[in-house]
Order: structure tokens, then sequence, then C-alpha cells
């Protein structure tokens, strides 16, 4: 007996150390059996209370001794319906969650048409469910029992089963799928897993899709072998005769979200798998300025980052700014000046947000990135836009451009000073029709000199302004990347 157990562990041992690339490697598998104890209380009443206790299956023939004594063994026997053949690739033994519950038909007198099949025969449910999300297998265990249990075998008069006892047991139906829980954006044709497998050709077999959303059940998908109806669409007939009842979606939208439950039924048994739909859109992220841009100081820019594009609702948007060099090892400064715009709700069902600030250009922050992060459920890792901020000192040029054009639009308001007496006396020798004219020509000719001067001014000085802006930035940014 200890060489049984020892030989058990040293097959977990070299389970979680290797990895099983099928669980037809082992011959045992910890389970936990999920018994109930029903009471009736003074009310009439029943009350249900949930014990847990160590069980595993033991796969084998009929007439194996336990491997593991200290447990309640289900040996599962040779059948066509083999729970292990549908574990695809590498599973680690503590990957796999395994329990076992007691089976109620419901009222069903019907004698399972499968070979060896007895009246009195009791059921279990044995759940294989990965922890990762990769598959869930629900087996249906049938046991005889030596001695048939007086009565209806339900949840009022379960057989007490003894805590290293051992059952014998064939599995007769499984329900199998590979998407537990399905993550897909919009516009998408998704197909939700459902595979089933029965130790005979069923029947009476019934295939159903339901969709339940907010408490409501909608009926998607139905087919009866026996009576040949069919109702809604997304599964291939041909598929349900080779075990597969998966269903493929229409294109998806918002209004997709929801619980898919796949039925599939056999008298008396009748099998379900819960399949969730989540969709998810990630945001398009993009900002208003270049990866650089250099600003003159005491310049003003307003930055906006713009999220796009994103379902469901949920996103954190934040502005961040590192100072040049790394600031000495300090965390980025979070902006507290940030503003942000409403949600924007777009017709396909997705979300816009935008976050925007407006930036001080001045010499401490020279060289500074700033950057947006923007996270998202379904986003592994925030995205991140930046940029880097250069900033130029005011050019003395600026200074004796502004001099020479305040100079020149002062001649122009004296030489103006000086005409008006001339034309008011053109005026008053009744020359009214001539000083009229005179009047009019050269406030026309003033105001002419004046904005061609100012013109040439702004241009002359945003020209040059660019250029020294555009060399001192480049020279800065060279120094920055080379330190």
């Amino acid at each position: 007996m200890r060489l049984n157990v020892n030989i058990v562990i040293c097959l977990f041992l070299c389970a979680e150390v290797t990895g099983i690339q099928s669980l037809q490697q082992i011959p045992w598998l910890p389970c936990m059996l999920v018994d109930e104890l029903v009471k009736f209380n003074d009310e009439g009443h029943a009350e249900t209370q949930y014990q847990h206790r160590n069980a595993g299956l033991q796969f084998g023939h009929p007439g194996d001794s336990a491997l593991n004594p200290n447990a309640i063994t289900f040996l599962v026997t040779g059948s066509k319906v083999d729970m292990r053949k549908y574990i695809e690739g590498a599973v680690v033994e503590h990957q796999l969650q395994c329990e076992i519950r007691r089976y109620s038909t419901e009222g069903i007198q019907v004698r399972w048409p499968g070979l060896g099949a007895q009246d009195h025969d009791i059921w279990f449910t044995s759940t294989l469910r990965h922890t990762d999300g990769l598959f869930v297998i629900t087996s249906f265990l049938r046991h005889t029992p030596a001695t048939p249990t007086p009565g209806q075998a339900d949840y009022r008069n379960w057989a007490a089963i003894a805590d290293i006892e051992m059952l014998t047991t064939s599995t007769a139906m499984l329900v199998f799928t590979r998407t537990p829980s399905v993550w897909v954006g919009l516009m998408k044709q998704p197909s939700l897993h459902c595979q089933f497998d029965v130790d005979h050709k069923a029947v009476d077999l019934t295939v159903e899709w339901r969709l339940q959303q907010r408490g409501e059940r909608t009926r998607l998908f139905s087919h009866s072998r026996r009576s040949g109806q069919r109702e809604g669409g997304g599964v291939e007939l041909k598929g349900i005769g080779r075990g597969d009842a998966s269903l493929t979606l229409p294109l998806t939208k918002q209004s997709s979200e929801g619980t898919y439950v796949c039925l599939v039924s056999v008298p008396p048994l009748f099998g379900s798998h819960e399949i969730a739909l989540h969709i998810m859109e990630p945001p398009r992220v993009s900002l208003n300025v270049d990866s650089v841009i250099s600003l003159v100081e005491t310049e003003k820019q307003k930055v906006v980052c713009e999220a796009e594009g994103y379902y469901p609702l949920d996103v954190e948007m934040e502005w961040f700014r590192e100072p040049s060099g790394g600031g000495g090892g300090l965390l980025p400064e979070k902006l507290d000046t940030v503003l942000y715009s409403s949600h924007r709700h777009h017709q396909d069902g997705t979300y816009s947000l935008s976050a925007f600030f407006l930036l001080h250009a001045s010499m401490h922050d020279s060289s500074s990135k700033y950057f947006c992060r923007v996270s998202h459920s379904s986003l592994r890792m925030p995205i991140r836009k930046s940029f880097t901020l250069i900033v130029t000192e005011v050019d003395s040029w600026n200074l004796l451009w502004l001099f020479f054009g305040c100079g020149f639009i002062l001649v122009m308001v004296a030489t103006l000073c000086v005409m008006l007496p001339r034309l008011s006396s053109a005026r008053t020798a009744n020359k009214v029709g001539t000083s009229s004219y005179i009047t009019r020509v050269c406030a026309f000719q003033v105001l002419s000199v004046i904005y061609t001067g100012y013109t040439w001014y702004t241009s002359s000085n945003e020209m040059l302004t660019r250029r020294f802006r555009l060399d001192n930035a480049t020279t800065q940014y060279k120094n920055m990347n080379i330190k």
C-alpha cells in the first residue's frame, strides 16, 4: 500500500515539473467531492449543507485497487467516451481543477440506452476546469450500485458514501468547451465552441443555444434529432452529427454581450455550459503635436491627447512630465492642470475622450518629455504617447524689429498730423470738392503705407524667428541625445 501511495506522489511531482502531454499518461487525478446533506426544518423546507470531501478519478478497469486508499475513489472504466482525450497540449497537474457532484435526473425514469445500464443506476458529474480558462469538461458518470437504492435517487434520498469507498463508474456523456470566456472586438464573427460525446448513437438528442442578458433568456438555436425540427441558425447540422455544436455569431455589436448557454440533452441527462462573451475595443491614442515641439519662452501651446474608438466606457487618461536628463531618478510628475472633455458616444457603440492642458514654455522645462498614458480594460499595458519640449530664449532681433516697427508707425502718424491741417486749410478756402478728394487720397495713401509696413514687419519677424528657433532647437535636441 505504501508503494502505491509513493507511486502516486511521484506521478504528481513529475507532472508538476515536466507537464502532462496528455491526461492519459496518469491513472489518477485528485478531485473534490461536493456532497449534499439535505435536512428539513420544522416548517418542512429543505435546507442543504455542502460538504467538501477528498476524492479522485482513477482511470482503469473493473476490479482495480485504489491507488489512494485515503480518499473516495471514482474508478472510471473503459467507455467509448473518454474525457482525457479532449485535453490537448501540455497540462500541468496543478492547472486542473476537478470537482465531482451528485446528479439528479429530476424524476425522469428512463434507463440509459448504453451498454450495461440498469434501472437503479445513480449519476455523478465530474467537471475538469483549466485554471487559465482554456477549457471546461463536464462528464456524466454512471454508477450501478450492488444494492439498489429504495425509492428515487435524488437529493432527498442520496445513498451514503464512505470516506474511503470506491465507486466503479463509466462515462456515459460529456459536454466540452474550449471557450469558457470570449473577448472579441466589434464587427467580428466569433465562434463559441461547444462539443459533446455520447457512448451510443443517441436518437433522442436535443441541442440548444440560449442567450441570457439582464435576466432575460432568448433562444438562438434549437435542433431535435428525433423530430428533425430546427429553429434559428449559426450551428451546422453536419457538425452536430460529429458531436460539434459550436455556434457562429453574426457581426458583433454592443448588444452582443451576454452569457451564451450551450445545452445538450439525452434523457435523462441534461448537460450545459455557459460561455461569457465580452465586447472589448482598444483605444486609438494620438496627440495633436509632433514628437518634438519648439517654443519661444513665454509662448503657449494647447496640447491634446485623444483616445478614440474604445469599449467599454471605463478609460483612464493622465498627463506626466519627465524632467530633462531623467530628473535624477525622480518619478515622472503628474500634471494637475489637465482638463477632460465629456465622453463622446459614436454610432458603432464606441467612445472617445480628450485630455488637454495649456503648456507654458519656460527655460526650466526645456528638453523635458511629456507623455499621455491611457489605460483600458482591453489593454495588457497602458498606451503611451509622448513629445519633447524645446524652449528657446527671446531673440534680440525681435526687440530690434519691434523698435523699427514702432518707429515706422510713429513717422506715419506724424506725417498724417502734418497733412491734416493743410487739408483743413484747403476746406476753409471754399475748395470743398478738391479738399475732400485730397483728404481721401492722402488718407488712403497713409493707411496703405501703414499696412504695408506692418505686413513687412510681421512677415520678416516671423521668418527670422522660425529660422532661429529651428536652428536653436536642433542644436539643443542633438546635445540632449548625446548626453
